[in-house]
């Protein structure tokens, strides 16, 4: 899985808006329960805060890091407080996908030790596939860190918490070796409506760039029954939306010989009543056979969306890279998945100036982005990781490398935009995730994602009714921009606005 990563630069009195970095479903969380937190009365228990960087897969092991806190009576510090710099425990959770994440992470380390300089008594943890993989190197760095947790380890943050107070001295937990799945833990949702059910965790494939199999494992299904049993709980909580996740999510079930065991997945998710909808990250050409393009198709709760990672589309580099499919496959597959679904956006990651990536290799990838026409795509300048095989390859020039980028950038955001465009006057079903305003409050918009996964802006025509967190709108798009939608429905001209709860 990866991750859209965005520098930003971090100053001490502004450290909250550091972000939570995530590549797609950024929205988990509305406004409205973001707003909700003011309304929670201080009291004895340490407040805690927990700052996630990274995939959904990250996003989602914070939510089980807050499950396990909470079940040990801490409480999620409000947002005054976190303005306020006022918490007893900072929990970075960290990404390991590319070297800046590696150089914004000690950054942000130092700026939490003036933090804890100015609160005694403060702590700070540091887990996630940094702490998998850097492990002593953090508390020699930052010896200001309390404890140092491991992918595997989310369920011995408390225990590590209470002896490095006990001891005055870094504790660090890396477990090599999976033995209970991360879903068994407590769990604090960032959503109420919008949900991460994780179907694997690991990756068996060897990429010669990555260094998720080093920090997360091997591969490792979940039971299609546990995996549906918390489904169904999400949906009995009043979740309408759920997005499978796993390293490669299509190879599920092929540990056990089951090569349909994805697809039977997505057909009994159709099953499960309540369920609005069903979407999932990230699948790998190699795995993606027919049988789940048809499920996808058949299961009406099933998006039409897809996200497919591409990396490069020379063959000579996607070799080097050591994916295990050529152009001609993964052309196939998006042809097959327009076939059987007309309306699918589908999104992607590319790399470019991966080592030995000459002009005409990546003149290779822009064909192949004009060709597949993604609604939008996660483009990365290679970034070195240690460790890895393309690590110790002859390497692109960083300008040469950036200069590509921008070219390619640029060529996605004018298919982008075209491809919004192509919107403009069709109507669309939001599912709706924020209940404010779009930048200008007197335009009565809320937002959400229509079925296809874009951003829509919806703006309540005057005398309807207005929807909240988690009801379906039924609108007319009217405006387009490269990255979102926008519904100023004028019903008595004959646009359409409706809602469904």
């Amino acid at each position: 899985m990866h991750t859209a990563e965005h520098p930003q630069t971090l100053g001490a009195c502004d450290w909250r808006n550091f972000a939570n970095i995530v590549c797609m479903n950024e929205d988990m969380m509305t406004a409205s329960e973001r707003e909700g937190e003011l309304a929670e009365k201080a009291d004895a228990r340490p407040a805690y805060y927990v700052h996630t960087l990274g995939c959904q897969m990250n996003a989602h092991d914070s939510e089980r890091i807050a499950g396990v806190l909470e079940a040990d009576g801490y409480r999620k510090a409000t947002p005054s407080e976190v303005d306020a710099q006022n918490v007893d425990l900072i929990v970075l959770n960290t990404c390991a996908v590319r070297e800046n994440a590696t150089s914004r992470m000690y950054g942000t380390l130092g700026q939490y030790a003036q933090l804890k300089r100015n609160r005694p008594g403060m702590q700070i943890a540091v887990g996630g596939c940094m702490a998998q993989k850097d492990r002593q190197r953090i508390t020699e760095q930052a010896p200001w860190v309390d404890a140092v947790f491991g992918t595997k380890n989310i369920g011995d943050l408390t225990a590590l918490l209470h002896e490095a107070r006990r001891t005055s001295e870094p504790q660090v937990q890396v477990a090599t070796e999976l033995t209970s799945f991360p879903s068994e833990l407590p769990t604090v949702r960032g959503s109420r409506v919008s949900g991460w059910v994780s179907i694997s965790v690991g990756c068996n494939n060897t990429c010669t760039f990555c260094i998720v199999p080093a920090v997360r494992g091997k591969e490792r299904d979940r039971r299609p029954g546990d995996i549906l049993a918390e489904i169904e709980r999400c949906v009995a909580r009043g979740m309408k939306e759920i997005t499978l996740l796993g390293q490669n999510v299509n190879s599920f079930g092929y540990s056990t010989g089951d090569r349909y065991a994805f697809s039977k997945l997505l057909r009994a998710c159709g099953q499960i009543e309540g369920l609005e909808r069903v979407r999932f990250t990230s699948p790998h050409p190699a795995a993606f056979t027919p049988d789940v393009i048809e499920a996808m198709a058949s299961t009406p709760n099933v998006m039409p969306q897809l996200h497919m990672p591409l990396q490069s589309g020379s063959d000579k580099v996607l070799r080097a890279m050591r994916r295990s499919y050529r152009m001609s496959k993964f052309m196939g597959i998006l042809d097959s998945v327009r076939a059987a679904m007309p309306d699918a956006h589908i999104t992607t990651d590319i790399i470019v100036g991966f080592p030995g990536e000459t002009e005409e290799d990546f003149q290779a990838t822009m064909d192949a982005v004009r060709r597949a026409r993604f609604t939008s795509a996660f483009i990365f300048e290679y970034s070195p990781r240690p460790g890895t095989p393309a690590a110790t390859m002859e390497q692109v020039p960083p300008h040469v490398a950036h200069e590509r980028f921008e070219r390619l950038h640029a060529l996605q955001e004018s298919i982008s935009e075209e491809i919004m465009a192509s919107m403009v006057g069709r109507d669309v079903e939001v599912m709706i995730t924020e209940a404010r305003g779009f930048k200008d409050a007197a335009t009565h918009r809320i937002s959400g994602r229509d079925r296809g996964g874009n951003l829509v802006h919806v703006r309540v025509p005057e005398g309807c009714e207005t929807p909240g967190v988690g009801d379906f709108v039924t609108c007319t798009v009217t405006e387009s921009h490269g990255h979102y939608l926008i519904s100023d429905a004028n019903v008595q001209a004959g646009d359409t606005y409706a809602v469904r709860h």
